[in-house]
């Protein structure tokens, strides 16, 4: 009897999975159509991409920071037992730019927007402000989802950039704590190593990273329901999905980038 009854859970659990995979992927759908279609909303979209940037842009410059000082405290002494110091700022910026400044800040901001465009969204549905848009006439797809989604695509690529710059600066600091190295020589030994294969893989991902944290976040929001409960659990899988989400695309990204090579 125990048996059926998991069985059954299993079950059910596993129609919901693929029956709300299969509605966030027509949602992508109807969002990605909604963005090549006129007019655009420009104005909404420069409002988006303002405040995406402006509410991350602080907790992103303290952890990229901290990530560069910290990673490079921690592997210096490593480095001196092999008396390998010099190969130090190479080792972090690639570390930095393929991997650790890219994931690090998609996570961040899928912390920070994800769960911000799950809320925003969820507490308009549940107090039927997206009912009233479509009655006036307003077309809520265009006007709040496909604003937001196209604002996470082109903000995320933009932060991680911002974001390794402000690691190497930190990497940079931590490096003289241990003894003296110039700007330019840190430069130099930081990039000398770097190849396009480093820089690009690592920068077209950031572009699905924003694609899917603005997507999850939208349709979590979007279809939230049961009053200011379902606004909070639309938040809180908003930042869980996303995360992992991250984590998938990223794994994906490493083993096509090794194919390729």
């Amino acid at each position: 009897m125990a048996d059926k009854v998991a069985g059954n859970d299993l079950t059910s659990t596993l129609q919901e999975f693929f029956h709300e995979l299969g509605d966030s992927i027509l949602f992508a759908g109807k969002a990605s159509r909604e963005i090549f279609r006129r007019p655009f909303e420009g104005e909404e979209f420069a409002r988006q991409c303002y405040l995406i940037g402006y509410k991350t842009l602080a907790l992103i410059s303290i952890t990229a920071f901290i990530m560069g000082l910290v990673l490079t405290l921690q592997t210096w002494p490593m480095l001196r037992d092999l008396g390998a110091e010099a190969e130090l700022p190479g080792l972090i910026c690639v570390s930095i730019l393929r991997e650790i400044g890219p994931v690090i800040t998609a996570l961040i901001f899928a912390g920070k927007v994800g769960s911000g465009l799950g809320a925003e969204l969820g507490s308009m549905r549940v107090t039927e402000q997206i009912d009233a848009m479509e009655v006036s006439g307003t077309n809520p797809m265009k006007f709040l989802v496909s604003t937001r989604i196209l604002a996470t695509t082109l903000m995320v690529p933009l932060l991680v950039i911002y974001a390794d710059a402000i690691g190497l600066i930190g990497s940079f600091i931590g490096i003289n704590l241990q003894g003296s190295v110039s700007l330019k020589l840190f430069i130099i030994n930081s990039f000398e190593d770097i190849r396009y294969i480093d820089i690009i893989p690592a920068t077209i991902k950031t572009f699905f990273f924003g694609f899917a944290i603005g997507l999850i976040g939208c349709y979590k929001g979007y279809t939230a329901s049961g009053g200011t409960q379902g606004v909070g659990w639309a938040s809180n899988m908003a930042v869980v999905i996303s995360s992992v989400v991250i984590f998938i695309i990223d794994l994906i990204a490493v083993q096509l980038t090794e194919i390729v090579i």
